[in-house]
């Protein structure tokens, strides 16, 4: 049986003086969402979110990152795929930290490879509407770059869907769209006029309420992708479903 050190994988870590702007650089060049914070023994500390890398605008700052550190999802080496999960649905997290009996950090399982292993293995019973989050947050391909960065702050969600004004999704955009710009943070702290419609991800990968969650699950995988919009049958969105939200209802 497979535990937390099958899917150990390295993921960069901070010390509580390092810049922000670094762990900027870090997330915007790498997969990960989170970065971990160790201390001067390589002690675990918390972990920073890529959310919170959003909440300074400037490219040249002194603003270390020991204000940003959260509580981690943290698991020993031997700790069961299982355990891992709840770590990380606990947590509402995109990764867990493998630890030692010393709280040595020593790398961290990704969401992103453990979901294809869980729902290779559980039995995925429900509707899409059973589980989904019917009230989505979502933005126009107007929107100016800014007011992104504002959702992002304020709900914490990982993407979200571009619709124009007759409700139909046109396009999908992500944290990681934002950093990836890479004129958005001068447009941010500028508030200039870059659109969301210059940065946003297309096409859109989606699903209708009536259909399985287990079909949202193996969308996911075979798209890399993390949240899929929920679309009826006009065409207009009525709500969203991300990997939490088909984890949580894994049969055991």
């Amino acid at each position: 049986m497979k535990v937390a050190s099958n899917l150990m994988v390295k993921i960069p870590v901070m010390r509580y003086n390092d810049h922000i702007t670094k762990a900027r650089s870090v997330l915007r060049d790498d997969v990960f969402r989170e970065l971990y914070v160790v201390d001067e023994k390589s002690r675990l500390m918390g972990y920073l979110d890529i959310s919170d890398v959003l909440r300074v605008m400037d490219t040249k700052s002194n603003v270390t990152i020991k204000g940003f550190v959260r509580e981690a999802a943290r698991v020993s080496p031997g700790t069961s795929l299982t355990e891992v999960t709840r770590a990380i649905m606990g947590a509402y997290t995109n990764s867990a930290a493998i630890v030692d009996e010393d709280n040595v950090f020593q790398g961290g399982v990704l969401f992103s490879e453990l979901f294809p292993i869980l729902i290779s293995r559980r039995t995925i019973s429900g509707r899409v509407e059973d589980v989904m989050s019917r009230e989505p947050v979502t933005c126009a391909p107007e929107d100016p770059i800014h007011k992104i960065y504002s959702l992002i702050i304020a709900s914490g969600f990982i993407a979200f869907p571009v619709v124009q004004k007759d409700e139909v999704v046109i396009g999908i955009i992500s944290r990681r769209d934002l950093l990836r710009a890479g004129s958005v943070r001068t447009s941010v702290k500028n508030q200039a006029d870059t659109t969301v419609d210059r940065v946003m991800t297309t096409p859109v990968i989606s699903v209708a309420p009536g259909d399985q969650i287990a079909t949202a699950a193996r969308l996911m995988v075979d798209h890399d992708i993390s949240i899929l919009p929920v679309i009826d049958e006009n065409k207009r969105i009525v709500g969203v479903i991300d990997r939490h939200d088909v984890s949580s209802c894994l049969a055991p």
